[in-house]
């Protein structure tokens, strides 16, 4: 009776309110003390993981994201750079801007990173890897990195984890950014985008430029003398149309071109080499249509492709760095070109608030050729999956899931994935736990390259393990997190030499086997602080720090797996003094490894250090400044690559419309 009393109470005093003179009205608000608008900031949301939103809190998997925001403060120009800081990865060039960078997770080969731009999976059908030398963070709104085996959701080459790349969305509107850079090794970078939304369509477009000249391919302390010269274009788009009934139509494109002069990066018989070059041009593409069907049943639909050519040139004179003697570079020119399609439908249902599931089907297609005897090849697999998520009170979460793939050159394989997480609300403490198995098919060259590929190969196969730990404080201002993990790889893919075994591929008695056996294990730690004020001087602070612990051990030689450091950390400090004004200062340390197998050419320690400068001249004009290696440190990540010494690179960046 007395809440029925007190709702027409309320009711009453509104609709005298209503109908008193507007003077009378203005004088009853300004009694009542204005409350502050409460501003809501909403927890960041992850998709990889799942292949649905979940908050970041209820992720069972370990999984990091790298925002477009963390990368403009550190004044990052490639996406490989943002890898480098990330936790359980090692990311290594082959000598410079344009050189081949491969990105490897927890122990694992490159080929067993999965790596998705937009949905569209750009592993090379030939190698099995994805090369991220060309790729910039130019309209790349988030990275998405997900640890462990993740076949049961993603499919083959996911035994190591799934790196999944997101352009932006245009929001807001029409505004135009452009930018200007220049600095150490010649280089020059330019480039501008469009982005927006108008009614139900939104937008975002961009293009840039990149130019260096004066940077050796091959360490110019071992005594190289010619410069290698890098030139990169690179746009993209995104335009999506919101639907009818919270529907929604995305379409996506990115092209990459690029021209980069190369050496002989090898570390017994290292050489400049005049004329090499490598010249690529790569298209990804995607579509997805999403509509929810009912209140508790939604689909999705995807279509992508990534396509890319490649022209070797071999050069036309090399010097060898060890004797300075001349001669003919080895290999002729020679173009591979390599096409990937991908088309999944995925369900969701949501049976009540406690249980959502998932089930979806894949087409995967990859073809490959070359200029030296590669025909055109096709790997092609249907995929069926089904996952369920259970969320119990917000507070116990788990998913269980099972992937069957049907492939047209080895037959099937079967992965699944069990994981669970609790979240104590009252301390803002989130424990974690999962167990995986995953699956890598073997690449076109493992299988079809002439004189070499062994067409009898089946999937590699791995079992992954990981718990793990989350510890907020201060109301989500400083996070702690700890976990460990553990990998174990069988009937890896290894080239042997064996002429009798090879006898049927191979005629120079060197053919890939199924005889590898891994496993790799070890720890992670993560802290992350923001802090913000009014006071002068201390506007804002941001820390971020990792540690990785890796221990590799190839099982059939009792030896390290090559270009594994056992021990790698990596800490940022960012620091507003003024509101316009941020100065954020970055390390990397990575340990010791061998730079091939056998516990062989033995690769010292390194730590580099960077700064990164950026300054609001205006509301509309942005001045960045960027200093790497700043102790001008001596180091190699792979023998004889090279690497940058002390250098700088200075630049403006200007807004026209929209946000400041």
């Amino acid at each position: 009776m007395f809440k029925i009393v007190r709702e027409w109470s309320v009711y009453g005093v509104l609709l005298l309110i209503a109908s008193a003179p507007p003077s009378w009205t203005a004088a009853v608000y300004a009694d009542e003390p204005v409350e502050a608008e409460t501003v809501v900031q909403a927890e960041e949301v992850v998709v990889s993981a799942t292949k649905t939103p979940v908050p970041v809190t209820q992720v069972t998997s370990a999984v990091e994201v790298i925002t477009a925001q963390d990368m403009k403060k550190q004044n990052i120009r490639q996406v490989a750079d943002a890898l480098r800081l990330a936790q359980g990865l090692a990311v290594f060039s082959s000598g410079g801007p344009g050189t081949e960078v491969n990105a490897r997770i927890r122990g694992g080969g490159s080929s067993q990173t999965l790596v998705l731009i937009d949905g569209a999976i750009v592993n090379s059908g030939t190698l099995g890897s994805y090369d991220f030398s060309n790729l910039t963070t130019d309209n790349i709104e988030r990275v998405e990195i997900l640890r462990g085996a993740q076949s049961m959701l993603w499919g083959s080459d996911a035994m190591g984890g799934v790196i999944n790349i997101v352009t932006k969305r245009g929001e807001g509107p029409l505004s135009a950014t452009g930018f200007m850079e220049y600095g150490s090794f010649a280089t020059l970078r330019e480039g501008g985008t469009v982005s927006g939304k108008q009614g139900l369509v939104d937008y975002s477009f961009s293009l840039s430029r990149w130019d260096t000249s004066s940077f050796s391919a091959v360490n110019y302390r071992r005594g190289a003398t010619e410069r290698d010269s890098f030139r990169n274009w690179q746009g993209s788009g995104r335009i999506g149309v919101d639907l009818p009934r919270d529907g929604r139509l995305d379409f996506t494109m990115r092209w990459m071109n690029s021209d980069t002069q190369l050496d002989n990066v090898s570390a017994t018989f290292p050489a400049d080499v005049y004329g090499s070059k490598m010249r690529s041009q790569q298209y990804v593409f995607s579509g997805s249509y999403e509509q929810p069907i009912t209140g508790w049943w939604s689909q999705k639909l995807t279509l992508a492709r990534s396509q890319e050519a490649s022209l070797f040139l071999p050069g036309t004179l090399q010097r060898s760095l060890v004797d300075g003697f001349f001669s003919t570079p080895f290999g002729s020119p020679n173009e591979t070109r390599v096409l990937s399609n991908r088309l999944e439908w995925q369900h969701n249902v949501q049976i009540t608030k406690l249980l959502l599931l998932s089930a979806g089907y894949q087409f995967r297609e990859q073809q490959g050729e070359n200029d030296t005897g590669l025909i055109n090849r096709i790997l092609s697999s249907h995929a069926g999956f089904a996952q369920a998520q259970f969320n119990l009170w917000d507070r116990v979460f788990a998913t269980a899931g099972v992937r069957h793939d049907s492939y047209n050159v080895f037959g099937d394989a079967t992965t699944y994935r069990l994981t669970g997480g609790y979240y104590q609300k009252e301390t803002d403490t989130k424990l974690r736990v999962g167990y995986s198995t995953g699956f890598r098919a073997p690449s076109m060259n493992e299988l079809y390259f002439p004189n070499f590929g062994n067409p009898n190969l089946g999937p590699e196969k791995n079992q992954s393990m990981d718990a793990g730990i989350d510890q907020y404080f201060l109301s989500k201002q400083l996070k702690l997190s700890g976990g460990f993990f553990w990998n174990h790889y069988r009937n890896l893919i290894v080239t042997t030499f064996d002429p009798g075994f090879c006898a049927p591929f191979s005629t120079f008695g060197f053919c890939p086997q199924q005889l590898g056996e891994a496993s790799t294990k070890g720890w992670e730690a993560g802290l992350t602080y923001t802090y913000s004020s009014d006071r002068p001087f201390l506007k804002g602070v941001v820390v971020q720090a990792q540690y990785t612990n890796t221990i590799t051990r190839d099982l059939e030689t009792q030896t390290r797996l090559p270009r594994w450091p056992t021990d790698q950390w990596s800490a940022s400090v960012s620091y507003q003094p003024i509101d316009p004004l941020w100065i954020t200062l970055i390390g990397r340390y990575v340990g010791s490894r061998y730079n091939t197998t056998g516990d062989r050419q033995p690769l010292p320690a390194f730590d580099v250090w960077s700064l990164a400068v950026t300054y609001d001249v205006t509301k509309q004009m942005q001045a960045y400044l960027r200093a790497e290696n700043l102790f001008n440190e001596k180091y190699e990540e792979i023998a004889s690559a090279g690497t940058p010494i002390r250098s700088i690179f200075g630049g403006v960046r200007v807004t026209f419309g929209g946000k400041s």
